[in-house]
């Protein structure tokens, strides 16, 4: 083979690697067997019985989520925005803290301090002689939208905030001179400006709280994802839960339209400096009850989503600290820290290859591989995994001495694939946006001076891409730690990871015990966070 035809070759091999569990997925509906009737019939029972359950509550659940974050978010973004107030320059960057807080960690904190056997509870009625339960069951529908909405919040607050950002109080400063009140200032110009972005925050949302199984199993919520674990563990049968991953599928789709509809039509002109203009448009500055309104506001989310979990965690952490598994934490540290970093370094490398292939040729099969690569971020854990079990099953039924089975789920070879698929578009869109900051005049120059080919990438892009690379690997390492799903299922024998250990004490009602792994994993979660917040100022 020519040498010139290795790189096309290699973009065919990662495309078929990245898209191997979506096409199993879509294949399990093909009639090609027995278990594939035989999951058809599991799947048309399910229908008969769970499956409208299943659906009705995801549908509740996303919906109340969905209004939930757009209006925490809206009115955060919109608080620090537009308004002036004390407080607003914490504000900012407080307001993304909940990004650092796994969802089901959130959910651990809030049911240890608010269960029937909590301090709460036990405190009110022994102050007050009650009897009975003093607040509803944490573990509850509710109390699910409770955690996803607050968790979730930022990603349509940054949106927001952006959007508003760009031409919002210049345009609300043009209302004011022309006589609209504050108010028809909001209504009228500032929402419409955001309405595309909060759209957009809603659907990546929505794909978290779908992607969700901590918060489900623990809260005992029926949703998409608890029943393709059911239909895989319990019913042992992996075509049905195929075919229940492929319908989930299909609503994470759904909302990656959604949310790329919206993506478009953010588009605003930009906000020229200086002038008159450039002094004139002011912030407006709030005094007394308006004031505290906005400071309330913007602390609620913050306490609900990040300063309450972690003094609920910190409290039996005080109380006895001999009661914590000091010992075997090392080793899930260890464990979460070696795969976290061999799938960043790993991400990395595949993502340079991607965006290094599209810089240097942008043809349609570049392309489409780089588009197959992003769309992984979307993909739930749960159905990667379900897509990626599937063809070793088929596999080991072909060649049972081959040991495909034993190799992918004895070993990290099976979860480091799952969290390249996975997480693979967290580092393409870092490294992309690296690259956007190159000329392609440097190209042309390098080429000039006689460098191309993968020289032209060692000796002039990486050096311009450290920081963009180094961004990506922290941000996969991150999402990595924090992956529950594909860990839970795919992780090899006694390799427990923080993630795992936290949900698993969780479960068994060891909430003392748990918070130290879950504490853990929020002050990982924190280090992306202060970037983020960093870097936003200093725009």
């Amino acid at each position: 083979m020519p040498l010139r035809r290795l790189p096309d070759l290699l973009l065919l091999l990662l495309a078929l690697f990245l898209a191997l569990p979506v096409l199993a997925l879509l294949a399990s509906w093909l009639p090609l067997g027995q278990g594939t009737g035989q999951g058809t019939a599991v799947l048309a029972e399910m229908a008969r019985t769970v499956l409208p359950g299943y659906a009705g509550t995801t549908l509740a659940l996303c919906v109340m989520v969905a209004v939930g974050v757009m209006a925490v978010g809206t009115a955060c973004a919109a608080a620090v925005t537009l308004f002036e107030f004390p407080g607003r320059r914490v504000a900012e960057w407080a307001l993304l803290l909940p990004l650092a807080m796994p969802a089901y960690v959130v959910a651990y904190a809030y049911t240890d301090f608010l269960q029937f056997s909590g301090p709460l509870q036990t405190g009110l009625r022994a102050a007050f002689g009650l009897e009975g339960r003093v607040f509803p069951e944490v573990r509850s529908l509710g109390g699910a939208v409770w955690v996803f909405t607050f968790t979730l919040y930022p990603y349509v607050y940054l949106l927001a905030r952006t959007a508003l950002g760009e031409r919002a109080t210049h345009l609300m400063e043009a209302a004011r001179l022309l006589g609209a009140p504050l108010g028809r200032r909001l209504r009228s110009v500032a929402m419409p400006l955001a309405r595309p972005a909060v759209a957009a925050g809603m659907a990546l949302a929505l794909m978290e709280t779908l992607a969700d199984y901590g918060v489900a199993s623990y809260f005992g919520i029926q949703t998409f994802t608890a029943g393709i674990y059911k239909a895989w563990l319990a019913m042992d049968n992996r075509m049905a839960a195929a075919q229940l991953a492929t319908l989930l599928l299909t609503l994470v789709g759904l909302l990656l339209w959604l949310e790329a509809r919206a993506q478009r039509r953010m588009r605003f002109a930009p906000a020229r400096g200086g002038g008159a203009a450039g002094t004139e448009a002011r912030a407006v500055v709030l005094s007394g009850v308006h004031r505290l309104a906005a400071q309330v506001l913007c602390a609620l989310p913050v306490l609900a989503g990040f300063v309450l979990p972690v003094v609920f965690m910190l409290r039996p952490l005080a109380a006895d600290w001999s009661v914590l598994p000091w010992d075997r934490f090392v080793q899930w540290s260890f464990n979460s820290v070696r795969l976290g970093a061999v799938t960043a370094a790993l991400a990395v490398a595949v993502a340079l290859l991607l965006a290094w292939s599209l810089r240097r040729r942008a043809d349609p099969l570049t392309r489409a591989v780089v588009q197959l690569a992003g769309l992984g971020y979307a993909v739930p854990g749960a159905v990667v995994v379900v897509g990626l079990l599937l063809p070793v099953g088929w596999l080991q039924q072909l060649a049972p001495q081959s040991g495909v089975g034993a190799l992918v789920t004895a070993t990290a070879l099976g979860l480091v694939w799952a969290y390249l698929v996975r997480f693979c578009a967290v580092a393409l869109q870092s490294v992309q946006s690296g690259y956007a900051r190159i000329p392609t005049s440097v190209d042309d120059s390098a080429r000039m001076l006689g460098t191309g080919g993968l020289a032209l990438l060692a000796r002039v892009h990486w050096p311009l891409l450290r920081r963009s690379t180094a961004a990506a690997a922290l941000l996969v390492f991150v999402d990595v730690m924090k992956e529950l799903p594909a860990t839970l299922v795919l992780r090899p024998f006694n390799s427990d990871t923080l993630a795992v250990v936290a949900y698993q004490l969780a479960r068994d009602e060891r909430l003392g015990e748990a918070a130290l792994p879950a504490l853990a994993l929020v002050l990982v979660g924190l280090v992306p966070v202060v970037l983020l917040s960093r870097t936003l100022r200093a725009r």
